[in-house]
């Protein structure tokens, strides 16, 4: 599975270049936990993505990159089978590193000297052990970076270098997925009016007056912005238009 972000509209000049741009980035990620994955002689890489944050029912973690090939479905699928609820449940409590043995021959995960700073799940039914790094960057970003193989054996020093580089890895595809808005997605004029006042801590009616609009429409600009900007509410849509730069 590669990770590419949605294109740009059709006809858009600069589209090609946008599209290269983006698959520069993904071989980039890519490359970086390979490299990750060679310093500890794993077999493949895989990054799991919370999604459905807002919604409890719905959360799950979604496989956006891996290097698992043709049978990466199958594999994600596996994992997520195995471990789903107890790695969301961990990701909400804890950012200790997880693992997991597989089995088979020389199927182990192992810390050699930090054991008790991890959490080990129970075996289940896998043909590879792994680690699992959790990541939690706020309302959005957070899942894991996981790595698989027959024998994992880390030190104390290798898994804090692979959870800080795990974090950089997932900030990036955060900031990737922040700057994939669509033109016809753009924030318009009143839209950003409106949130920047809400920022400022004006509440509906206090927006309404000083815009010369009423409370309803004031609602339902700040309502377009939340959609547009992926947001579960309105004091999310604020902190990532900050982010984007919409306002200040």
């Amino acid at each position: 599975m590669t990770y590419f972000l949605p294109n740009t509209r059709a006809g858009d000049d600069g589209k090609a270049g946008r599209q290269q741009a983006r698959a520069s980035k993904a071989a980039t990620l890519v490359a970086r936990l390979q490299a990750m994955q060679k310093q500890i002689s794993a077999r493949n890489f895989a990054v799991l993505r919370l999604n459905g944050n807002g919604l409890p029912a719905s959360r799950k973690l979604t496989c956006v990159l891996d290097n698992w090939g043709v049978d990466a479905e199958v594999m994600a699928h596996e994992l997520t089978s195995a471990y789903g609820d107890e790695m969301l449940a961990h990701l909400d409590a804890s950012l200790l590193p997880i693992m997991w043995n597989g089995t088979g021959e020389h199927q182990a995960a192992e810390t050699s000297d930090f054991g008790r700073f991890t959490q080990r799940l129970a075996a289940r039914i896998l043909p590879y052990s792994g680690i699992a790094l959790p990541v939690r960057l706020g309302a959005q970003g957070n899942g894991y970076v996981v790595f698989t193989g027959g024998y994992i054996d880390l030190s104390s020093e290798v898994i804090i270098d692979l959870h800080g580089r795990s974090c950089q890895i997932m900030t990036d595809l955060l900031a990737a997925d922040e700057r994939r808005m669509l033109p016809a997605e753009m924030l318009s004029d009143r839209e950003i009016g409106c949130l920047q006042m809400a920022g400022d801590g004006y509440i509906s009616e206090e927006i309404a007056e000083k815009m010369g609009l009423s409370v309803h429409t004031v609602n339902a600009y700040l309502g377009a912005a939340t959609t547009k900007l992926d947001s579960v509410n309105r004091i999310q849509a604020i902190a990532k238009a900050i982010r984007l730069g919409y306002i200040s």
